[in-house]
């Protein structure tokens, strides 16, 4: 089977708005995924599902078709991992619980980046963070924001460079539930749980085989086989992963940002054939007109 990917259908199954550490509000976000063909989007912020009402709203006026979608940290062999849940029912209690504890984690890590960057001595730095996230939990992408604004750095990457990349004092490294529980809780409010840009976390591939066997034995049901960044090569062995695993194909931009054409909503490199796309298992299927 080919996934489709043609003008009629466009899905995009992965970005991210001004609810985490997206440059966009949901409702702009949902405005440039329509502007750029996209009809069926899932909105997975990080950690929270607080952008997911005014997307809706959004959806509606300019006819995409929206899918709750939120993307997870967790811990696997001590490294953090990032899990999409896609298609579970939004008002699930135990899953709204679940988010709030995450969400009280990515707090407190923003609060101690803020301390670890309080020598540089800028005004009010968590709240400024705070409002370049909209009022929601500020990420690095916020603080490097504000550090802009204040001239302590010319722009973000530098930020990054200096003050908020690997190793540097805004490099906090927030507590996080293990993989096994992530799976759990997608599962249990009725959605998929879909292993994130594998070829991100700079696994070897020895160890990213062992990440997706154990992803699969934990309940997890699809892996995104086609993101950004990715080379050819990296497009092939994902997709022999994942029928080695026999897992369900995801795709998605990863979009944060206007401006970096090579994670642009809907931009997905075509996947290979013979895989079986996670949408075709939604509650509410989402089948390629030409064939249905």
């Amino acid at each position: 089977m080919t996934i489709p990917q043609d003008p009629v259908l466009c899905i995009d199954l992965h970005c991210h708005s001004t609810a985490s550490d997206g440059a966009l509000s949901p409702s702009a976000l949902v405005e440039r995924a329509a502007e750029r063909g996209v009809s069926h989007l899932a909105l997975t912020d990080h950690d929270t599902i607080a952008g997911l009402a005014e997307a809706e709203c959004a959806a509606g006026i300019h006819g995409v078709t929206l899918i709750p979608g939120v993307e997870l940290s967790c811990i696997w062999k001590s490294r953090t991992i990032h899990i999409v849940g896609l298609d579970f029912y939004p008002g699930d209690d135990g899953f709204r619980r679940a988010l709030a504890q995450q969400n009280e984690n990515r707090w407190a890590r923003a609060r101690m980046i803020a301390d670890r960057l309080d020598k540089l001595d800028v005004d009010d730095l968590l709240e400024q963070a705070t409002a370049f996230a909209g009022g929601d939990v500020p990420g690095r992408p916020h603080f490097a924001q504000v550090l802009t604004g204040a001239g302590v750095v010319r722009n973000a990457a530098q930020a990054f460079k200096r003050y908020l990349g690997s190793g540097k004092a805004g490099d906090v490294k927030a507590y996080w539930p293990e993989l096994p529980e992530v799976v759990h809780w997608i599962n249990a409010a009725g959605g998929i749980a879909v292993l994130a840009h594998p070829r991100k976390y700079q696994l070897t591939a020895t160890k990213l085989r062992a990440l997706t066997a154990d992803f699969r034995r934990a309940g997890g049901q699809a892996i995104e086989v086609s993101t950004s960044g990715q080379s050819s090569g990296d497009l092939g062995f994902l997709a022999e992963l994942c029928r080695r695993e026999g897992l369900l194909a995801s795709q998605g931009s990863d979009f944060h940002f206007a401006g970096a054409p090579w994670c642009e909503l809907g931009r997905i490199t075509k996947m290979p054939d013979g895989l079986e796309p996670v949408w075709h298992s939604f509650r509410q299927p989402i089948l390629n007109p030409a064939s249905a």
